[in-house]
């Protein structure tokens, strides 16, 4: 076999590769968006009808059914218990309280407000980084499939032109 055509069928098996691996993978990544979906859509997560900041306005009153929708769910959180505890973190909040050997219960409540309201923050944010990871494997799966059948196309036209 000459160099042009063992170029053509290795260029031929690789792009075939690629074609078939290609939508395996989106697929793969779309499943993982609908599993995300599932589970935000059993959390009953809703915006508030009111109160929300005019950038999220749109958003009042619906079901939080996205990565994206986490994400600003998320922020009204992270508002919301900044407000609470008066811009200050779990951490400092627990520190202050050990600091009067946990004898205060207002500050003890504030605590488990801070603490509640992040780890929900966390949650909703890690659904969403796993949907910009689901949006990023669907992206390969497609730019996978596109340079497969371009290096299909590539190994027929060498293998033609002998």
């Amino acid at each position: 076999m000459s160099m042009r055509g063992t170029a053509a069928a290795l260029l031929s098996a690789s792009g075939a590769a690629m074609v078939v691996a290609g939508p395996v993978l989106a697929a793969m990544g779309g499943k993982g968006r609908a599993q995300i979906r599932a589970e935000l859509r059993r959390q009953v997560i809703t915006f508030p009808d009111k109160g929300l900041p005019g950038e999220l306005a749109a958003q009042a009153g619906r079901q939080v059914l996205t990565g994206p929708q986490a994400r600003m769910f998320a922020e009204v959180i992270g508002r919301n218990v900044a407000q609470a505890t008066g811009g200050r973190t779990y951490a400092e909040v627990s520190a202050e309280l050990l600091a009067t050997d946990e004898d205060d219960p207002k500050l003890a409540a504030l605590r488990q407000t801070a603490f509640t309201g992040q780890m929900l923050r966390a949650g909703l944010l890690n659904a969403y980084q796993a949907w910009q990871v689901t949006s990023l494997v669907i992206g390969l799966g497609g730019l996978l499939t596109g340079a497969g059948a371009a290096l299909l196309a590539t190994g027929a036209v060498l293998a033609q032109d002998r």
